[in-house]
């Protein structure tokens, strides 16, 4: 019954990734096709390394990610007026600037400047929650936690994850992590130095980012069958495995993932993995 239970999981999560793969590349093509055609004019509220806030002379904000070598002023400093090409907004109403303008620097000081009109009005919370979400999810280094179950053997397992990158490419990710697992007869120990693929750059990205990843495995595996056991931390045997991975993660943090170890002896054949990036 459980390996059942976790044969529909991979299902479901397989069909999940693949449906979203093709409208993200219906998107992304649709961007590079309209990129040089649309502009917006407006007055800088916010900028970051990851995104800028327009708002317009029709007094709506926008929020801009940058494309891979998008043409950019050094400083945008909030007050300075621009002209932005950028692509078609995505499901969060964000769109991908691929080249920003200095039309106009800020005035300091401000006799009816241009600072005064970028806080003619608030910016809407839920621009600003994207924003941070963004912002949070462009951190070089972020920490996480993780809990799931294993089959085959059935155990139930948390642990801790670190997310470094990107490395050597944009959609690349360094992810060690370390997982503790406990059965009824079984206390598993490994450590994970895994790197995943995003199937999405981080310009267009959507609510949810598919995911594929793979790395080796340090398991440290213990068993039992006798009642009453106790954790002799010198009873552990020593496996070398090879992870291989599938997962979708959502802007705010929050991932689910399959992975299967191979070559890894007594080890579980499959994890089922939720967690949450800080």
């Amino acid at each position: 019954m459980p390996t059942r239970a976790m044969i529909l999981a991979c299902c479901v999560l397989l069909a999940s990734i693949f449906t979203v793969l093709p409208a993200e590349g219906q998107n992304d093509t649709s961007s590079s096709q309209a990129a040089n055609d649309n502009t917006l004019e407006g007055t800088v509220v916010s900028a970051s390394r990851d995104t800028l806030v327009v708002r317009t002379d029709e007094d709506k904000f926008q929020l801009f990610t940058y494309d891979r070598g998008a043409v950019r002023a050094r400083s945008l400093a909030p007050g300075g007026r621009v002209r932005v090409t950028a692509g078609p907004a995505d499901e969060n109403g964000t769109r991908s600037a691929s080249n920003v303008t200095v039309l106009s620097a800020a005035q300091s000081g401000g006799a009816g400047g241009t600072d005064k009109s970028a806080q003619a009005a608030p910016v809407p919370q839920k621009v600003r929650d994207v924003e941070s979400d963004i912002k949070r999810e462009g951190r070089r280094w972020r920490m996480g936690v993780r809990a799931g179950a294993a089959f085959d053997p059935e155990l139930f397992m948390f642990g801790i994850q670190s997310q470094m990158g990107p490395i050597f490419h944009p959609r690349v990710l360094f992810r060690p992590n370390a997982e503790f697992a406990f059965g009824e007869v079984t206390d598993l120990i490994a450590l994970n130095f895994e790197a995943v693929y995003r199937f999405s750059a981080a310009s267009r990205r959507g609510n949810w980012t598919p995911y594929v990843g793979a790395g080796p495995a340090m398991i440290f595996i213990h068993q039992n069958f006798e009642s009453g056991r106790q954790i002799d931390f010198g009873n552990f045997d020593y496996e070398t495995g090879l992870n291989i991975l599938a997962g979708m993660q959502s802007r705010r943090g929050t991932f689910i993932e399959l992975k299967t170890s191979l070559y890894s002896g007594p080890a579980p054949k499959f994890r089922l993995i939720f967690g949450y990036n800080f």
